[in-house]
């Protein structure tokens, strides 16, 4: 069951909703004002590393972007 992350675009106050059931059709509104003007933003995610020496770890670039703050991570490691 996926968690998703909404920011309020009239309070600014960031909150979570749990997706129980793809075909339930779900109108989020902000907890805090009560308003339907939501955006859906994309959540930090934490990356475990064993931490062995020689490995390098996740590199975050954070940066502003037309819908507001924005991130890459690069792994390392083998890519396809």
């Amino acid at each position: 069951m996926p968690i998703f992350e909404f920011c309020c675009d009239r309070c600014q106050h960031t909150f979570e909703l749990l997706a129980v059931q793809s075909k339930d059709l779900i109108e989020p509104v902000c907890p805090s004002c009560q308003s339907p003007e939501i955006s859906r933003v994309l959540s930090k995610i934490n990356i475990g590393s064993p931490g062995r020496s020689g490995q390098s770890l996740p590199q975050v670039t954070e940066r502003t972007c037309a819908s507001g703050n924005c991130a890459t991570i690069d792994i390392p490691g083998p890519s396809k």
